[in-house]
Protein backbone atom coordinates (compact mmCIF):
# COMPACT_ATOMS: atom_id res chain seq x y z
CA UNK A 1 0.00 0.00 0.00
CA UNK A 2 1.24 3.47 -0.89
CA UNK A 3 1.38 5.98 1.97
CA UNK A 4 -0.27 9.34 1.22
CA UNK A 5 1.59 12.51 2.11
CA UNK A 6 0.57 16.14 2.62
CA UNK A 7 1.60 19.29 0.81
CA UNK A 8 1.34 22.68 2.46
CA UNK A 9 -0.59 25.44 0.68
CA UNK A 10 2.75 27.03 -0.31
CA UNK A 11 4.14 23.75 -1.70
CA UNK A 12 0.92 23.07 -3.62
CA UNK A 13 0.82 26.63 -5.00
CA UNK A 14 4.41 26.32 -6.21
CA UNK A 15 3.65 23.02 -7.96
CA UNK A 16 0.05 23.70 -9.05
CA UNK A 17 1.05 23.90 -12.72
CA UNK A 18 2.28 20.28 -12.64
CA UNK A 19 -0.42 18.69 -10.48
CA UNK A 20 -3.72 17.05 -11.31
CA UNK A 21 -5.99 18.46 -8.60
CA UNK A 22 -9.05 16.51 -7.42
CA UNK A 23 -11.57 18.25 -5.17
CA UNK A 24 -13.54 15.67 -3.15
CA UNK A 25 -16.09 18.08 -1.67
CA UNK A 26 -19.73 18.16 -2.67
CA UNK A 27 -20.58 19.84 -5.99
CA UNK A 28 -22.11 22.82 -4.17
CA UNK A 29 -18.99 23.34 -2.07
CA UNK A 30 -16.83 22.99 -5.18
CA UNK A 31 -18.94 25.58 -7.04
CA UNK A 32 -18.56 28.01 -4.15
CA UNK A 33 -14.79 28.15 -4.76
CA UNK A 34 -12.03 25.69 -5.61
CA UNK A 35 -8.35 25.56 -6.52
CA UNK A 36 -7.71 26.67 -10.10
CA UNK A 37 -7.93 23.70 -12.47
CA UNK A 38 -9.40 21.33 -9.86
CA UNK A 39 -11.74 18.58 -11.00
CA UNK A 40 -14.68 17.68 -8.74
CA UNK A 41 -15.05 14.05 -7.73
CA UNK A 42 -17.07 13.87 -4.47
CA UNK A 43 -15.62 11.58 -1.81
CA UNK A 44 -18.33 8.94 -2.20
CA UNK A 45 -17.54 8.72 -5.93
CA UNK A 46 -13.83 7.97 -5.43
CA UNK A 47 -14.24 4.16 -5.72
CA UNK A 48 -15.96 4.61 -9.09
CA UNK A 49 -13.21 6.99 -10.22
CA UNK A 50 -10.23 4.75 -9.31
CA UNK A 51 -9.39 3.74 -12.92
CA UNK A 52 -9.40 7.35 -14.15
CA UNK A 53 -7.41 8.54 -11.13
CA UNK A 54 -4.89 5.72 -11.64
CA UNK A 55 -4.52 6.86 -15.25
CA UNK A 56 -3.89 10.44 -14.11
CA UNK A 57 -1.42 9.32 -11.41
CA UNK A 58 0.54 7.34 -14.01
CA UNK A 59 1.09 10.62 -15.89
CA UNK A 60 1.97 12.84 -12.93
CA UNK A 61 1.33 13.79 -9.34
CA UNK A 62 -2.24 13.96 -8.01
CA UNK A 63 -3.27 16.38 -5.26
CA UNK A 64 -6.51 15.65 -3.40
CA UNK A 65 -8.30 18.61 -1.82
CA UNK A 66 -11.30 19.23 0.46
CA UNK A 67 -12.33 22.01 2.86
CA UNK A 68 -10.11 21.11 5.83
CA UNK A 69 -8.11 18.03 4.87
CA UNK A 70 -10.21 15.31 6.55
CA UNK A 71 -12.10 14.15 3.45
CA UNK A 72 -9.01 14.40 1.27
CA UNK A 73 -7.07 12.28 3.80
CA UNK A 74 -9.84 9.69 3.57
CA UNK A 75 -9.75 9.78 -0.24
CA UNK A 76 -5.96 9.43 -0.24
CA UNK A 77 -6.19 6.39 2.04
CA UNK A 78 -8.77 4.80 -0.27
CA UNK A 79 -6.58 5.47 -3.30
CA UNK A 80 -3.50 4.15 -1.46
CA UNK A 81 -5.36 0.88 -0.91
CA UNK A 82 -5.51 0.66 -4.71
CA UNK A 83 -1.79 1.41 -5.02
CA UNK A 84 -2.34 4.97 -6.25
CA UNK A 85 0.13 7.51 -4.89
CA UNK A 86 -1.48 10.87 -4.05
CA UNK A 87 -0.94 13.86 -1.81
CA UNK A 88 -3.45 15.81 0.24
CA UNK A 89 -3.55 19.57 0.72
CA UNK A 90 -2.84 20.11 4.42
CA UNK A 91 -5.66 22.22 5.83
CA UNK A 92 -7.64 22.07 2.58
CA UNK A 93 -9.11 25.04 0.76
CA UNK A 94 -9.30 26.86 4.09
CA UNK A 95 -5.50 26.80 4.41
CA UNK A 96 -5.18 27.68 0.71
CA UNK A 97 -7.31 30.82 1.12
CA UNK A 98 -5.67 31.74 4.45
CA UNK A 99 -2.27 31.61 2.70
CA UNK A 100 -3.58 34.29 0.33
CA UNK A 101 -4.07 32.08 -2.73
CA UNK A 102 -7.12 32.62 -4.91
CA UNK A 103 -9.97 30.19 -5.23
CA UNK A 104 -11.65 29.85 -8.60
CA UNK A 105 -15.30 30.90 -8.53
CA UNK A 106 -17.26 29.88 -11.64
CA UNK A 107 -18.96 32.88 -13.24
CA UNK A 108 -22.35 31.30 -12.82
CA UNK A 109 -22.35 28.81 -10.00
CA UNK A 110 -25.31 26.53 -10.63
CA UNK A 111 -26.33 26.53 -6.98
CA UNK A 112 -25.18 28.07 -3.76
CA UNK A 113 -24.67 25.39 -1.10
CA UNK A 114 -23.23 25.83 2.35
CA UNK A 115 -19.94 24.12 3.02
CA UNK A 116 -20.25 20.75 4.75
CA UNK A 117 -18.95 21.99 8.10
CA UNK A 118 -21.69 24.63 8.21
CA UNK A 119 -24.34 22.07 7.22
CA UNK A 120 -23.16 19.74 10.01
CA UNK A 121 -23.19 22.55 12.60
CA UNK A 122 -26.74 23.56 11.61
CA UNK A 123 -28.04 19.98 11.64
CA UNK A 124 -26.35 19.14 14.96
CA UNK A 125 -27.63 22.35 16.55
CA UNK A 126 -31.20 21.77 15.38
CA UNK A 127 -31.15 18.16 16.60
CA UNK A 128 -29.82 19.22 20.01
CA UNK A 129 -32.55 21.89 20.31
CA UNK A 130 -35.22 19.38 19.24
CA UNK A 131 -33.94 16.88 21.81
CA UNK A 132 -33.98 19.49 24.55
CA UNK A 133 -37.43 20.74 23.53
CA UNK A 134 -38.91 17.26 23.39
CA UNK A 135 -37.15 16.53 26.68
CA UNK A 136 -39.60 18.95 28.29
CA UNK A 137 -42.35 16.51 27.29
CA UNK A 138 -40.50 13.39 28.33
CA UNK A 139 -36.95 13.19 29.72
CA UNK A 140 -36.05 10.26 27.45
CA UNK A 141 -36.04 12.61 24.45
CA UNK A 142 -32.96 14.31 25.91
CA UNK A 143 -31.08 11.24 24.68
CA UNK A 144 -31.26 12.78 21.19
CA UNK A 145 -29.10 15.66 22.41
CA UNK A 146 -26.77 13.26 24.21
CA UNK A 147 -26.39 11.14 21.07
CA UNK A 148 -25.51 14.19 18.97
CA UNK A 149 -22.97 15.35 21.59
CA UNK A 150 -21.41 11.88 21.63
CA UNK A 151 -21.31 11.81 17.84
CA UNK A 152 -19.58 15.19 17.70
CA UNK A 153 -16.99 14.09 20.27
CA UNK A 154 -16.38 10.84 18.35
CA UNK A 155 -16.10 12.85 15.12
CA UNK A 156 -13.44 15.11 16.62
CA UNK A 157 -11.43 12.21 18.03
CA UNK A 158 -11.50 10.11 14.86
CA UNK A 159 -11.42 12.91 12.26
CA UNK A 160 -14.48 11.35 10.64
CA UNK A 161 -18.03 12.62 10.46
CA UNK A 162 -20.98 10.30 10.01
CA UNK A 163 -23.36 13.26 9.86
CA UNK A 164 -21.39 14.76 6.96
CA UNK A 165 -21.56 11.41 5.15
CA UNK A 166 -25.34 11.39 5.54
CA UNK A 167 -25.73 15.05 4.55
CA UNK A 168 -23.56 14.47 1.46
CA UNK A 169 -26.31 12.17 0.15
CA UNK A 170 -28.95 14.92 0.15
CA UNK A 171 -30.01 16.08 -3.34
CA UNK A 172 -28.47 19.56 -3.04
CA UNK A 173 -25.09 17.96 -2.28
CA UNK A 174 -25.19 15.43 -5.14
CA UNK A 175 -23.71 15.89 -8.60
CA UNK A 176 -26.11 16.46 -11.47
CA UNK A 177 -26.64 13.45 -13.77
CA UNK A 178 -23.70 13.15 -16.11
CA UNK A 179 -21.39 15.44 -14.10
CA UNK A 180 -19.24 12.57 -12.79
CA UNK A 181 -19.06 10.90 -16.21
CA UNK A 182 -17.94 14.20 -17.76
CA UNK A 183 -15.38 14.75 -15.00
CA UNK A 184 -13.98 11.22 -15.39
CA UNK A 185 -13.70 11.71 -19.15
CA UNK A 186 -11.89 15.01 -18.54
CA UNK A 187 -9.62 13.31 -16.02
CA UNK A 188 -8.71 10.60 -18.52
CA UNK A 189 -7.78 13.29 -21.08
CA UNK A 190 -6.39 15.80 -18.56
CA UNK A 191 -2.72 16.59 -18.56
CA UNK A 192 -1.48 19.26 -16.18
CA UNK A 193 0.36 21.99 -18.09
CA UNK A 194 4.14 21.72 -17.93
Amino acid sequence: MTTPHALSAHQAHTRLHELTVLDVRTPGEYAAGHLPGALNIPLDQIPRAVPAIRHAADRGDVLVVCASGARSDSACRTLAEHGIRTATLAGGTGAWATAGHDLHHPEQASRATWDMERQVRLTAGVLVLVGLGLGLLHPAFQLISAAIAGGLAFSALTKTCGMAAVLAKLPHNRPQPGDIDATLATLLDHRPPK
